[in-house]
Order: C-alpha cells, then structure tokens, then sequence
C-alpha cells in the first residue's frame, strides 16, 4: 500500500499531511481517477483521500473473487488459523496506527481507537479457534427405519464470496469480525469502506494482507451507496454482512434480494435501575458507557429508567459523573469524549435536546455545540412522545426517566420500534429472569449498561435491530452451508 503518515502518536490535532488510501483490488493497491477528501471532524482539515470505485472496478472485484473463493476453500482450516493469529499480532503491533486513524477521520479519543484496535486483534484470534473448530456430524440416519442400512455425515462448506459493508462508529472491529469470520469459514471477501473512515478499514485490509491472506482473498472498494447496492446484487456475492442503520440495511437486504445477510442495524439502549440495585455503580458505569465514541454506538447507553425512590441520589452522582468527562482533542491520551462524526449528526443531537427541553424536559448538563463537538448532554424526564426517547440518538446525550412500576417500564421499551440490548441494575433474581424473558431485545446486561459487548459472545438484535448473530462462530455459520452426503449400504451399526 501507498506510504502514509503514521508515526507515533501525538497530543496535537496531527500531521496536515493526508492519508492517501487506493481501491484494493485483484492483489494490487488501485489509484483511480476519482477521489473523495475525508475532512477530520475534530481537525477540520483533510485527513484521508480515498479512490472511489465505478460500475467497471466492481465488476472487476467480482469476478476476481471467484477464483479467489476456491482458493481460500482449499486451504486447510489449520493454514487459516495460523494466518489469522499472525494478523492478531500485527494488530496488536500496529495498535497506535490504527487507533490515531481513528482519531483523524471520526474524532474517536485515541484511548478508545487502542481499545478497538485490541478488540480486532482480539477478533482475528477468536476467529483462528474457531476455523480450527470447522467439522461436521454423524446423524442418527438409523435412527429411524427409513434410514435402515445408510450413513449420513455432513460438513460445513463455505459460501464462496462474502461481502463486507461496515460502519463508520468501529469500522477497525467490525471489519475485523466480518472479514476474520468470512476467511476462517473459508470464503473470499470483497470490503466496501464507510466513507468516513477509509483510511481506519484499509489498515484492517493491510494487516490481513500482511499476515498471508492470499492476495486476492479480501478487496476493497471506497464509494457510495450506488457502489454498495451494485456489489449485493451482484451474482457472484453469495452472502452480505452489513452493520449499519436500520434505512440502510433494508435497502442492502432489498438490493441483495435472496443472498444470506447478516444486518446488525440500529438500537434506542435502555438500561433499567431498579429500587434494590447499587445506584452510585449504576450511575458511573451509565457515565461512562453513555458518552464513549460520543454516543456513537448501536447499544450506547440512551434511555436509563430509574426507579423514582432513588432518582434523585442517580441524578446526583450520575451529572456529577458527566461534568467530570474530558471533552477535547481525540489525539490527546487524555480526552474521554471527541467529535462526532460530522457536523450534521452534532446538530441533530443539539436539536433533539432543544425539542424535548421545549416540551418539559430538563437539561442539567451538556447540549453546547461546536462544529461535530457536542458537550456530553443530560436530558431528564422529556416526554415519551419526544425524539430522544422514540428515536435513535446516536450521540453524547443520554435520557434519564423516573418509574414506578417495572411493568410499565417493559410496556415502553418494547414499544421501541429497535430491540438489540438492554441493562438491569437488581439484585433480585426473579427481576432478573422476568425481565430477560419479557424484554424483546437480543441480549440482557444484569448488573451492567447496555453497553457492553464480548467479541466471541452472539450480538445482534429483534425488530428493526436486524437479523442474525455477530460473533466468529455465528458468523462462520452464516458463511457456511451445510452439505450432506448419504453412504447407502454402509451401517454403524452392523
């Protein structure tokens, strides 16, 4: 790939320099004629030229895919793990890199861009276990008379090609849970880059790359959701992975049509706090999972709903928790909360605040706007009709509302038109148990916000939150079929 600006990490706002990113495609770094200027949000200056891809480089990438698929699916699963764990190492060596990516293009506080770059490290090892997991069963053929004197095995065959389209909030990991999964069950993958963060997926690209992926393995494209609806409808795609909002993700399953998908789509997190939990540790933990990538996150925390005995000792540690959050430049080691990522998204945030704080709503800290910045925002009791509460934030605000009957609580979140993860602060394990059976969401944090994930646990959601489980192991099986063959005449049993 193209040198570019690296180096080590500073406190400044970083290099003027831009980081230049090609199309990767049939095992060669591409320049095209046309480039799109991502402007850091935090800098406000150009921070990475991305070349965008047209209807001819497509078609390209898709028919090199094809022979790239069979040569992936004839690697043993063991060559693949070991060329997955060496990418694990080079993520982990390349952290900084990756992480003041991160910082140029999304404003992302270079504490959290290590910790994604750990994650994706962390996701290539997960992935090499699991493809040396890849096998198949014996069924019980004979089990019934039908199946008298027949053997039956099957095993997990891979798709062929995948295709990746990733987000701008993590685009490091949750490239990495795509592409590790895709190549550990064996298949080929074509990347379409967010936009935004061009520069953070290729990093991802050249690690993989660098590791031993056959050259032709994984390609990547840059551009629009024209260049994305061209590749899922593409005939040589036999399998989309998509993460991304919930507009979004119907039109790739409309353009992708038949073809297996994966969609990890939007959220509207609720966390309850119930009458008996511990509320300081509630209301830290919600600070500071609230307002991590400025809010940026499908499970973030949005809607905390506490028990009305104890909202005021909430609130109180809770704003005093906020205040204390570091608002600044994302290159500095010390900042908690950068940019978001653009200046459109700051100022729907501020919007929404100013909608709900008209209709009643209280606003005890935050709802300051400067350029993509918005100072972390408390919203207090707004109205259940208003935006904050309905829709998804995706931004440093969080909406704390008072309950008093934990039936009406699981009545308004499974209203939410999302369903993907919710926090419970109780230590009543009845509580406990109901509400993981009533909620219609896709995963329950006891004792913890709804912002929480684990890299090898299944992630995913109901409703408008999407369909299928991310996690290597889940995933491998989205990119995977299941072929059976029949042994007539040969018993196990005599």
């Amino acid at each position: 790939m193209t040198p570019t600006p690296d180096g080590p990490d500073a406190t400044g706002s970083g290099s003027a320099q831009v980081i230049d990113v090609p199309a990767y495609v049939e095992g060669s770094w591409i320049e095209t004629g046309d480039q799109l200027v991502r402007t850091g949000p935090y800098t406000r200056s150009p921070v990475s030229r991305a070349h965008q891809a047209d209807d001819r480089l497509v078609r390209r990438a898709t028919a090199a895919a094809i022979p790239a698929a069979a040569e992936v699916a004839a690697q043993i699963p063991a060559d693949r793990a070991a060329i997955l764990e060496r990418a694990a190492a080079l993520a982990t060596e390349r952290r900084d890199a990756i992480a003041r990516r991160l910082a140029l293009e999304l404003g992302k506080p270079v504490r959290d861009g290590r910790t994604e770059a750990d994650r994706v490290a962390a996701t290539f090892r997960i992935a090499a276990a699991e493809a040396r997991r890849l096998g198949g069963e014996i069924l019980p053929a004979e089990g019934w008379e039908i199946g008298r004197g027949t053997t039956v095995l099957t095993q997990r065959s891979p798709v062929g090609v995948v295709l990746a389209i990733t987000p701008f909030n993590a685009p490091a990991n949750l490239l990495a849970h795509k592409l590790a999964a895709a190549y550990a069950a064996g298949n080929a993958t074509i990347v379409k880059a967010p936009p935004q963060a061009p520069a953070a997926t290729a990093v991802v690209v050249d690690i993989a790359l660098d590791a031993g992926l056959p050259p032709t393995a994984v390609q990547l494209l840059h551009g629009g959701p024209e260049i994305g609806a061209a590749l899922c409808a593409a005939p040589e795609v036999n399998a989309v992975a998509f993460t991304g909002s919930a507009g979004a993700g119907a039109a790739v399953a409309r353009a992708a049509g038949p073809k297996r998908t994966v969609l990890e789509l939007g959220g509207n997190a609720a966390t309850i706090v119930h009458h008996d939990a511990d509320v300081a540790t509630a209301a830290a933990a919600c600070a500071r999972t609230g307002y991590s990538n400025s809010g940026q996150s499908c499970v973030s925390v949005q809607r905390v709903y506490v028990h009305r005995s104890r909202m005021a000792d909430f609130l109180t540690t809770f704003t005093d928790r906020v205040r204390a959050l570091v608002l600044g430049d994302p290159l500095d080691p010390g900042t908690d909360v950068g940019s978001m990522v653009d200046d459109d998204a700051a100022r729907r945030v501020v919007a929404w605040t100013e909608e709900a704080a008209r209709d009643g709503a209280k606003v005890p800290v935050g709802g300051v706007r400067t350029h993509a910045t918005v100072t972390p925002t408390v919203i207090v009791d707004p109205p259940t009709s208003a935006r904050v509460v309905r829709e998804e934030i995706f931004g440093p605000a969080v909406v704390v509302l008072g309950y008093d009957d934990l039936d009406d609580v699981v009545t308004a979140c499974n209203a939410s038109r999302y369903g993907l993860q919710a926090g419970l602060f109780t230590h009543d394990v009845r509580t406990i148990f109901r509400l993981w059976r009533d909620l219609q969401v896709g995963g329950l944090v006891v004792n913890g916000p709804s912002n929480h994930r684990l890299d090898h646990i299944p992630f995913g959601g109901v409703k408008d939150s999407g369909i299928g489980r991310e996690s290597p192991a889940h995933m491998i099986n989205d990119f995977t079929i299941t072929k059976t063959m029949h042994l007539r005449g040969v018993s196990l049993w005599g």
